[in-house]
């Protein structure tokens, strides 16, 4: 029996006959915001690409660099042997001692002391500070030990040796550089150091000891350590790394 609204018309309708066919509001389903690039703005996107763009073409240039610094002499590594070195050296050099014939048989420590201007203007000098063993002690028993202390002072002291001749001179720039690198890190670890005042002037020094046999080997080899001594350096601005302030006491002078 059909139904009737209060103004007399007909109030049944056939199914469906009220529908549109565009959903309502409320029953819209949320579309989930679009990910990655594609979420960004357009000037974000081109942001996005132009850091892609540049962290690749940084990633092939360092790699094509270090290939070319470890591949034999070549018409490239002849014309442009100065950019490539200045690249590498001296975080990045590379050498293959490690599947070296002999490889080597030598616990080398690198120790320093210091001349010390204090307060009342009179001057001392420290005893020798064993960079080499606060490295060791930073790293013995730590599960995760970061590469500053594992190769930082290993790594540019191996620099600077192969760089001098047996007299100390630095073989040209390779020599030069090396030198102001070995003088900002040895800056930096003395700021770590109460010297009780700026320090004037530093030498350096290598103790080089042949590692003892095992235990179970009868072979005797004389681990008594041979020392190379270095000539003073008088310290300058260009030997303090941002932060160090030269024994942390100069602003009381």
């Amino acid at each position: 029996m059909d139904s009737y609204d209060d103004k007399g018309g007909s109030a049944w309708q056939p199914p469906g006959a009220g529908i549109t066919g565009r959903p309502s509001a409320a029953g819209t389903a949320a579309q989930p915001p679009a990910a990655g690039m594609a979420g960004l703005s357009f000037p974000g996107q081109l942001t996005a690409v132009a850091v892609l763009v540049i962290v690749g073409l940084l990633a092939c240039t360092h790699l094509a660099m270090v290939f070319l610094h470890v591949a034999p002499s070549n018409t490239i590594t002849k014309q442009y042997g100065k950019a490539v070195d200045a690249w590498v050296y001296p975080e990045f050099e590379q050498n293959w001692k490690l599947f070296a014939p002999n490889p080597l048989q030598q616990n080398v420590a690198v120790q320093v002391r210091a001349e010390v201007a204090k307060g009342d203007g009179s001057r001392t000098t420290t005893g020798w500070i064993d960079l080499s063993a606060e490295d060791g002690a930073a790293i013995r028993g730590n599960p995760l030990p970061s590469h500053v202390e594992q190769n930082e002072l290993r790594r540019g002291w191996d620099f600077f040796v192969g760089s001098h001749d047996d007299k100390n001179r630095p073989n040209g720039l390779r020599g030069q550089l090396s030198e102001s690198y070995v003088r900002r890190i040895v800056m930096l670890r003395l700021e770590d150091h109460d010297l009780g005042g700026s320090v004037e002037r530093i030498q350096l020094r290598s103790a080089a000891s042949a590692v003892a046999a095992p235990g179970w080997s009868t072979e005797k080899i004389n681990t008594r350590p041979v020392y190379r001594l270095y000539p003073w350096w008088t310290v300058n601005a260009t030997d303090l790394p941002e932060g160090v302030r030269n024994g942390r006491t100069e602003a009381g002078r």
